[in-house]
């Protein structure tokens, strides 16, 4: 049997494993159902690889399988434009209220809260304090891959041309969204910390 046919086979495997150890999520019927199975895919198909390759290695892999959709809006979507920045923070609302209506049937899926948008920073808010990803890696001993579909938001958002401000990874998630040219934007920059979660950091000129 030909690698490929040998890794899409233990991968198939793998997946058949891990769907059989998930809490209910509700299939299709969830919001987030992409998320949460294509995010069994990816802990699924890494030891599956017989290499065993550097997680990073397979970054942009994982970026354009779940964030194509935004390089293609990118085409006509600027979030530097104001009313951009506003009808994102209704698409982020409208997500953020089927997850809370999904939580309540579901109640191991994603847990979201929002804030009002910042109309006068023109800046989007809302965390996760509940991800059933970053569940699934802790008790099945993946912590190591989950990187890979965290830091695919930073890429989604950079195709709209926004830039994404996180602070936190895996326990809570928080997202402040900006236009890539928002004065805010420019006060971070983002770095991988020690466990290659892509994260944002303030930038500090002149001691400030």
């Amino acid at each position: 049997m030909p690698q490929a046919k040998k890794i899409w086979h233990q991968t198939k495997k793998n997946y058949q494993n891990y769907l059989s150890d998930l809490p209910d999520y509700g299939g299709s019927k969830n919001s987030h159902a992409k998320a949460i199975y294509g995010g069994l895919l990816i802990f699924a198909l890494y030891p599956a690889l017989p290499d065993q390759p550097p997680v990073s290695e397979l970054q942009d892999f994982v970026s354009e399988l779940f964030m194509g959709p935004f390089t293609k809006l990118g085409k006509i979507f600027d979030l530097n434009r104001s009313f951009d920045m506003w009808l994102i923070d209704k698409v982020f609302r409208k997500s953020g209220n089927k997850d809370r209506k999904d939580a309540v049937k579901y109640p191991d899926g994603f847990i979201n809260v929002d804030v009002p948008y910042d109309r006068k920073h023109h800046a989007a808010r809302y965390s996760f304090t509940q991800c059933p990803n970053a569940e699934f890696a802790k008790k099945h001993d993946l912590l190591h891959v989950l990187p890979l579909l965290c830091n695919s938001d930073f890429f989604g958002i950079g195709e709209i041309h926004g830039q994404l401000i996180r602070c936190g990874n895996s326990d809570v998630c928080d997202y402040m969204v900006v236009g890539s040219n928002n004065p805010i934007a420019q006060r971070y920059e983002t770095v991988t910390d020690e466990r290659g979660f892509l994260v944002s950091r303030r930038r500090y000129e002149n001691n400030q």
